[in-house]
């Protein structure tokens, strides 16, 4: 499978026969919205076996091995050149595909108001066979011990027909915002608390729920032991039960930063407690904040680079959008930028025939246009080069894999890539 990047003037067509492969069959893999009028910097991804690279000034085999990860003496064997051979500029090498390795997915799905959208089903369910793990957002914890459920509707017969794990998210929201002193009663009454947990228990064994996925935030500092305690007793719990236990991290990037969406997280005894954690590496660019991107890389490396010092990195799932943002310029606090898909994005550079752009830096593409009335927008979204950038940090750091907020947004070159790179762990029941 190749990434390809269209260049100034190039056709659906061109690209095509530069691959030997069909432009229907780039179309539908892609579920391209633009087929016709391909933007300038669009990343698109060839479905073909292995892939292809085009020498560059200064490559041998040896310093392309390097880059791809196979053997100076099987790319020579497999283009029927020999080893040492001086490559022109230019020059097409095949890579053959290199070996996968296991990998678990999660995918949150949030269902709003008063019944499940159809395409917010139909998204958990076309993404299902990808993911081991599918998360209905989410039950919230009430201060008498109980619980107010979400709209299930069809997730847990989705899960069970895809050998996905159903997670059972529960978090401390009232009102939607998360809230310390829900949190400080659930944490420190030991009534209330053994009253949650039976709870808990009562309906994840009414649904069929098999990981308990705690989403605890905004917690006050001097809660965090009551926490991992809680933690512990959740987990001795649940496990008698035979089932998992996992929580959601604020994205630290040391053990004694500041602020209360991260004080109350002790990465050292979740990683020790919890089967694994979901790390919300995600929202830096965010609706009510500046232009910028949702999840860049160097970002999201400095807070894993912290993670794999203080719990074990087979336990860590990164947190990956499945989602950009439109802001519309200059920005002023308070306004509040509009989400987009992937291939919303890439409809909206085609519409307004502006180029995108890609920040190396962030591993992120973006564009900028000018819409009807003369206002001016900033776009960061997704694409193939900035999800393939994180599962090859996935690889490197030898985590447990990925868990995306949130299913709903289309972005089918996601899920090509993980099919490309990674087996994807199923837990039957």
């Amino acid at each position: 499978m190749q990434i390809h990047v269209v260049r100034s003037n190039e056709s659906l067509e061109s690209i095509a026969r530069a691959y030997h492969t069909t432009a229907k069959d780039i179309t539908d893999a892609n579920e391209l919205p633009n087929p016709n009028n391909l933007v300038t910097g669009q990343s698109i991804i060839i479905p073909i076996i292995g892939s292809f690279y085009f020498v560059q000034p200064g490559d041998s085999l040896w310093t392309i091995s390097q880059k791809v990860g196979v053997p100076p003496q099987e790319l020579a064997s497999v283009n029927r050149i020999p080893v040492n051979q001086h490559l022109q500029v230019g020059y097409r090498l095949y890579i053959p595909r290199t070996r996968k390795r296991n990998a678990e997915f999660n995918g949150y799905v949030e269902p709003r108001g008063t019944s499940v959208a159809p395409i917010l089903e139909n998204s958990a369910r076309e993404a299902a066979p990808y993911l081991t793990y599918l998360a209905p957002f989410a039950f919230q914890a009430r201060r008498d011990g109980t619980l107010k459920e979400p709209l299930l509707n069809n997730f847990p017969s989705i899960a069970k027909a895809n050998q996905n794990v159903l997670m059972m998210v529960i978090n401390n929201q009232e009102n939607d915002q998360f809230n310390d002193e829900l949190g400080r009663i659930l944490l420190t009454d030991i009534a209330i608390q053994d009253k949650f947990l039976n709870s808990i228990v009562t309906t994840a064994k009414k649904y069929g729920f098999r990981d308990i996925h705690f989403d605890f935030e905004y917690l006050r500092p001097v809660d965090r032991e009551a926490y991992n305690n809680f933690l512990k007793k959740a987990k001795a719990r649940f496990k008698n039960e035979g089932w998992l236990m996992s929580t959601a991290l604020a994205p630290k990037t040391s053990a004694t930063q500041k602020g209360k969406w991260y004080e109350g997280h002790d990465y050292k005894a979740h990683g020790e407690i919890s089967d694994f954690v979901v790390i919300m590496t995600y929202e830096w660019g965010y609706s009510g904040g500046p232009a910028m991107a949702v999840s860049p890389i160097d970002q999201v490396r400095r807070v894993l680079d912290y993670a794999v010092t203080a719990m074990p990195s087979t336990k860590i799932l990164m947190g990956q959008n499945l989602y950009g943002y439109d802001w519309t310029l200059p920005f002023v606090q308070g306004t509040v930028a509009k989400a987009v898909s992937p291939q919303q994005a890439i409809q909206l550079a085609a519409n307004h025939k502006v180029p995108i752009l890609y920040d190396t830096k962030a591993q992120a593409p973006h564009f900028n246009y000018t819409d009807s009335s003369g206002k001016q927008h900033e776009v960061w979204f997704e694409d193939a080069r900035s999800i393939q950038a994180k599962f090859n940090l996935i690889k490197e750091l030898n985590i447990r894999g990925m868990s995306y907020w949130k299913l709903g947004l289309s972005f089918p070159q996601n899920w090509l890539l993980i099919e490309e790179n990674f087996n994807v762990t199923k837990r039957p029941s």
